[in-house]
């Protein structure tokens, strides 16, 4: 049965299915689940922050998002089609921006970007001049001809953020993409955020930086040993779990053991 459109927070009419929706997905590795039966959704206009402790599962979903990993059981859902149908497709309306900076060392910023929006297609016309700006717009123009192993962590992480934007994508998925800036640039992305979700784009935001997906995020999904333990409005989980911040209810969801007796015992066992 088809379904109206509906109006999104940009102001523009979407469909029902125009949204990533993640479906029971689960990863096992050796038999053991890195990921565990998780299911979510981002429809335009939403920012949906993915937290959890090391190891609790993060990369490994948005690795078998974007397609590097096979997921061995549940659904990965795009505009109400499987990825799978498509995944050349689909990944041409993605944007990534990974968690490792791993780039071609001898290319130049400049050959990189180039390299990146001739595989997603872009005419030459269109992708130098937007390449062009955003060298200048992020700092990176007088070292546009050097070598990307000249460049320190945070001009990388300016590379991808430019890669993962060049072609206009209609979901993003970030992993980590503060790493490395300095604070300027940082809040730069996180107006820059709040703009695109403003123009309708769908965003998955997964970092241990709390206090940013705080201020951005309209949702979170809380991960513990792969498995989700909330997904809600922030303002519904301060209600639920009775805690001021995004902190107190990451805290509360994950801890195993009390933080302070832990720090406690590290510095008996350093002073030892």
């Amino acid at each position: 049965m088809k379904t109206g459109p509906a109006t999104g927070r940009d102001g523009i009419r979407h469909r029902e299915s125009d949204m990533l929706e993640i479906r029971n997905l689960t990863k096992r590795f050796n038999g053991i689940p890195a990921v565990e039966s998780v299911s979510f959704t981002i429809r335009p206009g939403e920012i949906l922050g993915y937290v959890g402790p090391n190891g609790a599962g993060k990369s490994t979903t948005v690795k078998m998002i974007i397609g590097l990993l096979e997921p061995s059981e549940g659904q990965i859902l795009f505009q109400g089609r499987s990825v799978i149908e498509n995944l050349v497709g689909f990944q041409h309306r993605l944007g990534y921006v990974p968690e490792e900076p791993n780039l071609y060392p001898y290319l130049s910023g400049w050959e990189y970007l180039q390299l990146v929006g001739r595989l997603r297609g872009m005419r030459r016309n269109v992708l130098e001049p937007k390449l062009d700006e955003f060298l200048h717009l992020f700092s990176l123009w007088e070292d546009r001809h050097c070598p990307l192993s000249s460049y320190s962590k945070g001009m990388r992480q300016k590379i991808l953020l430019s890669a993962a934007l060049l072609h206009n994508p209609d979901l993003l998925i970030l992993d980590e993409p503060l790493s490395g800036l300095d604070v300027n640039t940082a809040l730069v992305l996180r107006d820059l955020l709040q703009g695109l979700a403003a123009r309708g784009r769908m965003i998955l935001y997964s970092s241990h930086v709390l206090e940013v997906l705080e201020k951005v995020c309209s949702a979170v999904v809380i991960l513990r040993k792969g498995q989700v333990v909330a997904h809600d409005s922030l303002d519904r989980l301060r209600e639920l779990l009775h805690q001021p911040s995004l902190e107190g209810i990451f805290a509360k969801l994950t801890r195993e053991e009390n933080h302070a007796a832990l720090a406690d015992r590290i510095l008996e066992v350093m002073e030892a």
